[in-house]
């Protein structure tokens, strides 16, 4: 495998067939900065660090968030793009950005996936073996909520853990090209 593949700005690579083991080996091979690994079926999925675009919106709608959760009141804990594995599940995926709603959580109830290229494991499957309660993707310009049910997740109009959430206020404020604008515009839009 060479750097120039990792470093395009394309689909991710893809490796299919390989066993948990051999993952967990190639995993420590491939431990640089600038390189993001998922793992799902046997198929590993080699990404490079996502560009200033997908770090802006992702850091806007995790700012946005915490503003929001912060208002509620609510007790969270922001975990970020943690690891999230199971060897059982045969799955390994790193959340963009990922929220625990309460005290001594096990795993993330929210995660946001920010999408700028296409490609690469169903995603959706990974968070549903990894049993996250809420996946929020941005993809083109717009957020698609997920909530999982019994039978895997379901699109879902709104956030169900936040079902208060303005969704037109999100949207517009994750919009503005200011970030500390898009900031203020928030807190008083939740206020009024």
């Amino acid at each position: 495998m060479t750097v120039t593949l990792i470093e395009r700005e394309t689909e991710p690579i893809l490796i299919s067939s390989l066993t948990w083991r051999e993952f967990k080996a190639v995993e420590q091979l491939i431990d640089r900065p600038g390189v993001r690994l998922s793992f799902l079926d046997g198929v590993l999925e080699i990404r490079k660090a996502p560009g200033k675009k997908h770090e802006t919106i992702k850091e806007r709608i995790g700012s946005l968030v915490e503003i929001y959760l912060e208002f509620l009141g609510l007790d969270f804990t922001p975990t970020g793009s943690m690891t999230l594995e199971s060897e059982s599940e045969k799955v390994k995926r790193e959340a963009h950005e990922s929220y625990e709603l309460g005290a001594n959580r096990k795993r993330p109830d929210l995660v946001i996936e920010v999408i700028v290229t296409s490609g690469g494991i169903d995603k959706l499957e990974a968070y549903k073996r990894l049993k996250i309660p809420e996946v929020w993707f941005w993809i083109n310009d717009q957020l698609s909520f997920y909530s999982l049910g019994n039978e895997g997740y379901e699109t879902v109009s709104k956030s169900q853990l936040l079902p208060n959430l303005d969704i037109a206020l999100l949207m517009r404020c994750i919009n503005i090209e200011n970030h500390a604008q898009a900031l203020r515009e928030f807190r008083s839009g939740i206020v009024n």
